[in-house]
């Protein structure tokens, strides 16, 4: 098999990144199916795909033709078999919790024909910590891709010490055929390339926050004005989610030990208080 045959796609796990690239192989002809053990998650997700591609037909930027078919593509169901038994490549989109992903490998590699590929879209957990729950370590990787995954560009494909040579030319192939710009790590490294930049810079807005240097906000303005970036960290943290933030920052701190990664004071008080950012309308700032 070769990345160039791949055609159908499954994808574990129904939540935002989970939705969005189920879709994004949609877009590009892919066969998917979503599974999620909710049902109005998958509910929920549907709709978010409808009103996402929706919006560009409104703008201009999708035909009407194509936006039937992608949505035509993209198949929901709760039935983990009938998701995987077809499945060429499946994409685990769960939360990010070791023993959770680990399951949920162990019991894909049950269902899905021998020669699937199976990839976990997390950026902080190694693929060399799941395949073993597997019979296919060297048909393993990592497939990191970003939120909004129908929006961001990039995909991080990281090879395993079992991962073979041929699982990353096919998954970097088809990630090119679905629309999307693939870099390879040759070896893994928590955090990957952009997490692992991202968070030096954003740990340091933080703490320059968390010692009184200057308000959250203008940190954003100098960011945005300064550096170019198209959000400031703060805001960013929002649109991520500050829960996600909160816990790449301890997964780092907890498996380096280096300081300069532990989740800064304020920032755990917003995840404790429950203020994640957009999603629960409130974080580092207010939304409507």
């Amino acid at each position: 098999m070769t990345g160039d045959e791949i055609t159908s796609i499954a994808v574990i796990g129904a939540g935002t990144m989970g939705s969005q690239i189920a879709q994004q192989f949609g877009l590009y002809g892919f066969s998917v199916k979503l599974y999620d053990i909710e049902g109005t998650q998958l509910d929920k997700a549907r709709q978010q795909n409808y009103d996402l591609l929706k919006r560009r037909v409104e703008k201009g930027t999708l035909s009407q033709e194509a936006f039937e078919q992608a949505i035509k593509n993209v198949e929901y169901t709760k039935d983990l078999e009938d998701a995987c038994k077809q499945a060429e490549l499946v994409i685990e989109a769960v939360i990010e919790d070791l023993e959770t992903k680990r399951k949920v490998f162990a019991q894909v590699d049950k269902l899905c024909p021998p020669e699937t590929i199976l990839a976990t879209n997390s950026s902080t957990i190694v693929i060399s910590m799941l395949y073993d729950s597997t019979s296919r370590p060297e048909k393993c990787c990592n497939m990191h891709f970003f939120h909004p995954v129908l929006v961001m560009e990039l995909c991080e494909i990281v090879k395993g010490p079992k991962t073979s040579d041929q699982t990353i030319e096919i998954a970097r192939k088809v990630v090119e055929r679905a629309g999307k710009v693939p870099v390879v790590l040759q070896k893994e490294i928590d955090g990957f390339i952009v997490n692992r930049i991202l968070h030096a810079a954003t740990q340091e807005a933080y703490m320059l926050y968390h010692m009184g240097v200057a308000d959250y906000k203008d940190i954003d303005i100098a960011v945005e004005k300064g550096l170019h970036w198209p959000m400031g960290p703060f805001r960013l943290g929002d649109l991520t989610g500050l829960d996600v933030t909160y816990k790449a920052r301890l997964y780092m701190y907890e498996k380096t030990g280096d300081p300069r990664f532990k989740p800064t004071p304020e920032l755990e008080a917003k995840v404790k208080a429950g203020e994640l950012g957009r999603k629960t309308k409130r974080g580092w700032y207010t939304y409507d």
